[in-house]
């Protein structure tokens, strides 16, 4: 099978290849090899018209985050049947106009849930032990340079707030039971399935909390869910960790709650502005910056590639040939 930047069956794609069989996933051998074509960073339809492709003959869609499918794309394309999207989360889609349309939508289901669980612990041991401020002091270490590391916090027994006590936040709260830690948590609804303490409002739920993990999609009702009267409630011993989506949180009063010591820490794996980072948090010893890269493991990408895979290649197998 040949390997290429294609799109023979007129999907636009960014992490597979299309054939006249359906799409097939990149080996993760190959991935070192690929350079980033130009046309990943363009909108779908800039890319339709560099690539000459009629609007009309594009009946799937394979994107990302960074790929916004608005409701003027989707309105665009009428032959569109199948939008994929490499992600748990879909607030890069217009869902309504799908639904409008008939139009299905398939997002990742519990491929990176352990994955991005894991790293939302190790942000927060890493912000709790300082290991990453630690590593570039001890590179720097030397005879003539005394130890002048600030210590760390222990993980265990902390009470710990989780924001989407869904797929993601179910497995951060069982792994942080290992640390003997408090599990508490809100949702849009109480969990009877589930014996952690709810709370019905974020403001409770950080007052009550040494530590808050963001776990929860993004909607127009959670965006800036952690605000400034959070991050207040919280407190100046408080840490913030969030591998939800960027705009989760109101960015510009985390940065002033940082450099004033209103929070004392935060560990980062999404930004409001992706790719872009606040230059503010860059110098600062007490957050920990990760590139949005909680899901990006070998073995959970390749499970991905395989599921959106599988569900184009059963749409275009039920779908009728247009000669």
């Amino acid at each position: 099978m040949k390997y290429e930047w294609g799109n023979e069956f007129r999907a636009s794609t960014t992490l597979g290849v299309g054939s006249s069989n359906g799409l097939h996933p990149l080996p993760i051998s190959k991935f070192p090899q690929i350079p980033f074509p130009k046309f990943l960073f363009l909108s779908l339809l800039q890319f339709l018209q560099t690539q000459h492709i009629h609007p009309s003959s594009v009946p799937a869609i394979l994107c990302n985050p960074l790929q916004l499918v608005t409701a003027d794309v989707i309105r665009s394309l009428p032959s569109l049947g199948i939008v994929a999207t490499v992600s748990v989360g879909s607030d890069h889609i217009d869902i309504l106009e799908c639904r409008r349309g008939g139009i299905e939508v398939v997002t990742l289901g519990t491929q990176f849930a352990a994955d991005v669980a894991d790293m939302a612990v190790a942000l927060l041991v890493d912000v709790e032990f300082k290991i990453s401020a630690g590593d570039r002091l001890a590179r720097k270490w030397g005879p003539c340079k005394p130890l002048s590391s600030p210590c760390g916090s222990k993980v265990g027994g902390k009470r710990v707030g989780i924001i989407g006590l869904g797929r993601i936040g179910g497995e951060v709260a069982k792994r942080l039971e290992a640390f003997d830690c408090i599990i508490m948590y809100h949702s849009r609804n109480k969990n009877p399935s589930v014996s952690y303490t709810f709370h019905s409002n974020v403001v409770d739920l950080a007052s009550e909390s040494d530590v808050l993990v963001l776990c929860c999609p993004l909607t127009e009702q959670t965006r800036c869910i952690v605000n400034k009267e959070v991050m207040l409630a919280l407190g100046k011993d408080g840490i913030i960790v969030n591998v939800g989506r960027g705009a989760l949180i109101d960015e510009k009063e985390l940065i002033q709650c940082l450099l004033k010591g209103e929070i004392r820490g935060a560990g980062l794996d999404v930004f409001e502005n992706e790719p872009n980072v606040p230059k503010e948090l860059l110098p600062l010893d007490n957050v920990v910056l990760s590139p949005h890269a909680a899901a990006l493991t070998f073995d959970s990408t390749l499970d991905a590639f395989e599921h959106v895979a599988k569900s184009l290649d059963i749409f275009f197998s039920t779908k009728p040939q247009v000669s």
